[in-house]
């Protein structure tokens, strides 16, 4: 069995380990958020601006201002669907990211396991010495003491 010196080793540097995975799944969290909130800011224009054109239509408009107006959509449209890409892509990131953590966490519960299990067993044997010694020390104060002859 590993030494506890060597296990004890082995969970810092799992935790380390952790602590940077956790560290990338939070930065990957960051980048999630921001690209949602430009998504629906881009989204939230785009309701805007169809509803301002949809009102200047009603009081007549040109069809160069329509024309304009399409193209305009058009572009937004474009932008939306390319965040949406940004959105995805940051999504799957966050699960990448999760995933690498939960393995560093169970790296490091394993190694913590293992370094329980030893100091169990560690105690275990110092208990037996304990007792064979203390049996030990019974029997010879047990036995009748001999006499020089």
């Amino acid at each position: 069995m590993a030494t506890s010196s060597a296990l004890n080793t082995l969970i810092d540097l799992a935790h380390k380990e952790s602590d940077e995975a956790a560290k990338r799944l939070a930065a990957a969290l960051r980048a999630d958020e921001e690209a949602g909130q430009k998504l629906d800011l881009l989204m939230q224009y785009r309701n805007d601006y169809a509803a301002r054109c949809e009102a200047d239509m009603a009081s007549g408009i040109s069809t160069t201002q329509l024309h304009n107006f399409r193209v305009f959509m058009q572009k937004l449209d474009t932008a939306i669907a390319g965040q949406q890409k940004v959105v995805d892509d940051a999504r799957q990131r966050v699960a990448q990211a999760r995933t690498a953590w939960q393995a560093c966490e169970q790296k490091k519960m394993s190694f913590v396991t293992l370094a329980e299990r030893a100091n169990k067993e560690q105690i275990r044997r110092e208990l037996y010495r304990d007792q064979k010694q203390n049996d030990e020390h019974a029997a010879r104060r047990a036995l009748p003491k001999r006499t020089p002859s």
